[in-house]
């Protein structure tokens, strides 16, 4: 399983990549696998501002539904276009194509109190 050390992770199974004070989410991959084939993700926060730990939408797996929640407080600019079409991204490719929101944050500090890799991989047990 991947961790990669330039993202940082929540306790939730979502990952953030910060560049400047924009940032890409996504869920882990420890979390696509727990969830199985990802059938749909559903977003309709865009354009919304949402508080860390608040939920900003819903994945689809064949087994369940799961709820998205904000790592860090930050508007909502883009959905992932590709997850439309393609949600399975998210299990191929959870860490790239598989992003599901970019962010502007609104406090880009706020990321600092997240998890490394190492914390996450320790959390999940890897």
């Amino acid at each position: 399983m991947e961790f990669p050390a330039g993202l940082k992770y929540t306790k939730d199974h979502e990952w953030i990549k910060v560049e400047g004070d924009i940032a890409y989410i996504g869920i882990t991959e420890f979390a696509q696998r727990e969830l199985g084939d990802i059938v749909y993700i559903d977003i309709s926060s865009l354009g919304k501002e949402v508080a860390k730990d608040e939920v900003f939408g819903t994945v689809e797996a064949v087994k369940t539904v799961s709820d998205l929640f904000m790592p860090v407080t930050g508007t909502i600019t883009e959905l992932n276009p590709a997850l439309d079409k393609q949600p399975e991204l998210v299990n191929s490719d959870p860490y790239g194509e598989g992003w599901m929101v970019k962010v502007t944050l609104s406090d880009a500090s706020a990321v600092d109190s997240l998890l490394s890799a190492d914390s996450y991989q320790s959390l999940v047990g890897a």
